[in-house]
């Protein structure tokens, strides 16, 4: 199949990543695959003028980042400037598929030649607003790909849409690895970094803060793609890793006792496998596929917006005997060798063959 892969600004970003392994992950089985997206967007001339109010500084535009697509061997082309992908952008194509909410936008607007149009849908994407056009999204009768059972539940029930493939996320076991290891000299915990609110950092420092009162000793690590944030400050002492490399986050992962996913919002919870493929335990709460992943002792479900809850967790980690760590550190492992990157792949290729070979001629308006 000849596919292209229709994006936003391609970032270091998880969303990100998942459709760069997934592009990646068909060409090698062949297909002709290319991935299309915008610049990063410049800043308008009320963004400008708000932060020179509030900050006294004019707002310039931020150079090209950190790209999944850098890392792989897959043909990228980022048109001229930020505006709608259209026809001229995009090469004629068996499939087309949608990334992101907007971009479901201008893949409904291509031409036919350009390939059966599909969604590839990892969250309800209603951050930023625009709450009515990401639900119009949802609605068109495109066939979706998605990466969580919450999704698939979501649009059936909200948006009355079943033409569904469910393709979880998975982890590649070739770069998150640790062989098997006891628990750390001094109990340790690990987090993800971000003042993104959905993320819920702020409960998984909380909860530290709140175990270090019994376990004073405690020791906190963190990666992220933020930089650390005032308002937002890791517990007193924490090792901080700014855009850490695979291999370093591997490192990361397999220093802790656990790592706590303390997200409100999401869409999978990417780092949930790999913490758990570096036999790390996770504590965390019921966002994404955490439900799934963490289910029949393979991790430590805690509730939703509880940092007390998370710390009565952490504390316990903290005071288990090494013969019970191995054993939760072993079902942990065990859970994340079930998602494989090849099966995922696929549940997304037959998802792709049978759109093209269904074909969609429903038209309706936005």
């Amino acid at each position: 199949m000849r596919i292209t892969f229709v994006l936003p600004e391609a970032t270091s970003a998880g969303g990100v990543r998942v459709v760069a392994i997934y592009a990646q992950k068909l060409k090698d089985r062949g297909h002709q695959v290319i991935a299309v997206s915008t610049p990063r967007r410049e800043p308008t001339l009320r963004d400008r003028l708000r932060v020179l109010v509030k900050q006294h500084k004019w707002l310039k535009r931020k150079p090209r980042g950190v790209c999944h697509f850098d890392q792989v061997d897959v043909e990228h082309h980022i048109i001229d400037r930020w505006r709608p992908i259209a026809d001229a952008d995009v090469p004629d194509a068996d499939a087309v598929v949608a990334t992101w909410w907007e971009t479901v936008e201008w893949v409904w607007a291509l031409a036919p030649s350009k390939g059966v149009k599909t969604q590839f849908i990892q969250d309800y994407e209603i951050w930023h607003g625009f709450v009515e056009r990401v639900d119009a999204t949802c609605r068109l009768p495109i066939p979706k790909i998605t990466t969580a059972q919450w999704l698939v539940k979501l649009l059936a029930d909200k948006f009355a849409f079943t033409d569904v493939t469910l393709a979880p996320n998975a982890v590649d076991l070739e770069r998150f690895h640790a062989p098997p290891r006891g628990k750390q000299p001094v109990p340790t915990v690990g987090l993800t970094y971000t003042t993104f609110r959905n993320k819920g950092a702020d409960i998984a420092i909380e909860a530290c803060n709140i175990a270090r009162r019994e376990i004073p000793e405690l020791k906190v690590v963190s990666f992220g793609s933020s930089r650390l944030n005032e308002a937002l400050p890791l517990p007193e002492g924490a090792q901080y890793f700014h855009h850490a490399p695979d291999d370093k986050l591997r490192d990361i992962y397999a220093s802790c006792d656990a790592w706590l996913f303390g997200t409100r919002i999401e869409g999978f919870g990417l780092p949930i496998l790999e913490a758990m493929a570096c036999r790390t335990p996770v504590i965390g709460t019921p966002a994404g596929a955490a439900p799934e992943l963490l289910a029949d002792g393979a991790g430590i479900p805690v509730p939703p917006e509880d940092p007390a809850a998370m710390a009565r967790q952490i504390i316990a980690v903290a005071k288990m005997n090494d013969a019970d760590w191995r054993a939760l550190s072993d079902r942990a492992y065990q859970r994340a060798s079930r998602y494989t990157w090849d099966d995922a792949t696929d549940l997304f290729e037959a998802a792709l063959r049978g759109a093209v070979q269904r074909g969609t001629g429903a038209t309706v308006a936005l």
